[in-house]
C-alpha cells in the first residue's frame, strides 16, 4: 500500500476516534436522535471537545511512541499522569480508583482485578484501542496479545478484553483495505468471526450480518445494543461502520443517532471508518474544530514513522 495512504490511515484512526467521541459527547445517555439535530449541535459548537475516551487514547499513543511498542507498566503510568492533569474529562468511577491503587503500590496488571470481582466488562479498553490497532495491524497474533494486556490495566474481565481485541481487529482489518474500493461487508464480519474467540461476540457478529441493510434503528439497538458493556457496543460500532463505509460523516451521525453510549460507540465506529478511509475523509467542519487536533495528528504521524522504520529494517 502507498506510504501516503497508509500514513493517512494511522491519522484517520486516531482523529476518527476523537471526532466521533466529540460529536457524540453531547448526546450521551439520551434516547435516539435525528441526524439533523446531531449535525446542528455539532455545527454550532466552536470547539469539538473530547472526553475520557480520547484522553485515554492519547495516553495509549503517547506510551507507544515513547516506548516504541507496548509496555503495560509504562502505559498505566501515562494513564495515571494524564488523569491527574485533567481529571474532569468524564472518567467513570473505576479508572480513578484503579489509578489510585497503582499509585499506592499495586501492580499495574492486578489493580483492576481487585477493584471489580471478576473484572470489568465495560467498553473502556476498546474505546482507546486505535493506536495499538494501527501499530500492530499487520500482526494479528501480537495484536490480540497486546489488546488483552492493555485492557488488563482497567478492564480485566474476559468480555472486556475480548471486546478490546475485537475492536482492534476491526481497525486493523480496515487499515488493510484499499480506501474507496468496494469490499464485501459479510466477508469483513466473517473474518472477525474467525478471529474473535468468545461465543458472546460470535453471536453478536452473526446478528450484525443479519442486520446489514436494516434501516430500523430500534431493531439494530435491540439486537446489538447501545450500552456501556463491551459486548453491547463494540459489535454495534462495527455494524455502523459497515452500514456506511463510504462516508465517515454518515458513520458518526448514524452512531450518535442510536442514543445510549453515543460518545464511545461513535468513537469506535469513527476509528474504524478513519482507519479505512483515511484522515482526509473526516469532514473539515469537524476536523478543524477538534480540540487538540494538531497534537493528535502529530502523535499518529510519529507512531506511523516508528512502525515504518521498524518494517523497513525487517525487509
Amino acid at each position: 500500500m502507498d506510504e501516503v495512504v497508509l500514513r493517512g490511515k494511522f491519522l484517520g484512526a486516531l482523529v476518527g476516534t476523537a471526532v466521533g467521541d466529540a460529536v457524540g459527547s453531547g448526546f450521551e445517555g439520551r434516547p435516539a436522535a435525528e441526524v439533523e439535530a446531531i449535525e446542528w449541535a455539532a455545527d454550532r459548537r466552536e470547539i469539538l471537545a473530547y472526553t475520557d475516551d480520547t484522553h485515554m487514547m492519547i495516553g495509549m499513543a503517547e506510551s507507544l511512541v515513547q516506548k516504541e511498542g507496548f509496555d503495560g507498566e509504562h502505559m498505566a503510568r501515562v494513564f495515571i499522569r494524564n488523569y491527574e492533569i485533567e481529571p474532569w474529562r468524564g472518567y467513570g468511577p473505576g479508572p480513578p480508583n484503579i489509578f489510585r491503587m497503582i499509585r499506592d503500590g499495586e501492580a499495574w496488571d492486578k489493580a483492576a482485578e481487585k477493584l471489580y470481582h471478576g473484572g470489568s466488562y465495560g467498553n473502556g479498553s476498546a474505546m482507546r484501542i486505535a493506536p495499538l490497532a494501527v501499530f500492530y495491524h499487520d500482526d494479528l497474533t501480537m495484536l490480540r496479545e497486546v489488546a488483552y494486556r492493555s485492557s488488563q490495566i482497567t478492564h480485566s474481565h474476559v468480555l472486556g478484553k475480548e471486546g478490546a481485541a475485537l475492536q482492534a481487529y476491526a481497525v486493523a482489518l480496515a487499515v488493510g483495505l484499499e480506501p474507496g474500493k468496494a469490499f464485501e461487508s459479510q466477508e469483513f464480519l466473517g473474518r472477525l468471526g474467525e478471529l474473535v474467540q468468545h461465543e458472546t461476540y460470535k453471536k453478536k457478529l452473526e446478528s450484525a450480518t443479519m442486520l446489514l441493510g436494516e434501516a430500523d434503528k430500534a431493531k439494530a439497538v435491540a439486537e446489538l445494543g447501545n450500552g456501556v458493556e463491551a459486548f453491547n457496543s463494540v459489535p454495534t460500532a462495527i455494524y455502523l461502520f459497515l452500514s456506511h463505509s463510504d462516508s465517515f460523516e454518515d458513520v458518526v451521525l448514524f452512531a450518535v443517532s442510536l442514543g445510549g453510549d453515543t460518545d464511545t460507540i461513535a468513537a469506535m465506529a469513527g476509528a474504524i471508518a478513519g482507519a479505512y478511509l483515511g484522515v482526509d475523509a473526516v469532514p473539515n467542519k469537524w476536523r478543524l474544530k477538534l480540540e487538540n487536533r494538531l497534537y493528535i495528528e502529530e502523535l499518529a504521524a510519529v507512531l506511523y514513522g516508528i512502525w515504518a522504520r521498524a518494517h523497513r529494517l525487517d525487509m
